[in-house]
């Protein structure tokens, strides 16, 4: 492969720092994303006004479009509840049992829920790691 100062690319193939050898500047964009402004050039407050006019008039997926662009879905929201401290692995069975109990009476979502366990699983994992450094040292030092 030729030297990144000669052709603008790393050892990987992917564009090195600073490449100065072409490419797409900065802010330019896409000449397809031109040619469709310039086609709706003048008529966005139209097309917009029409969108809203249909969906006023019941049109399910306009009306659609229009609350998605108000008010998007979130993709991720805190949840508040309550769980033991977690310091040891036997720690994160009562946490989950509260997860669960949580889940069955409706507070948060097994979606929720499935993310909340996800976390306890990974500090699980890491109390143990810590735990068998710890055990390991302590075998060291006895040697």
């Amino acid at each position: 492969m030729a030297d990144p100062k000669s052709n603008g690319r790393k050892t990987d193939g992917t564009f090195a720092p600073g490449n100065a050898l072409g490419g797409r500047t900065k802010g330019s964009r896409h000449k397809v994303t031109l040619a469709i402004e310039a086609m709706l050039e003048g008529d966005h407050e139209k097309l917009t006004r029409k969108a809203i006019d249909m969906a006023l008039e019941g049109d399910g997926p306009a009306l659609r479009l229009c609350l998605d662009r108000l008010a998007p879905p979130r993709k991720d929201a805190p949840i508040s509840m309550e769980l033991p401290a977690v310091k040891s692995a036997e720690d994160t069975v009562a946490a989950s049992t509260a997860v669960l109990a949580a889940v069955s009476a409706g507070e948060i979502t097994p979606d929720e829920a499935g993310r909340v366990m996800a976390l306890l699983t990974a500090h699980r994992s890491i109390i143990e790691v810590g735990d068998l450094e710890r055990r390991l040292a302590a075998l060291e030092m006895k040697q």
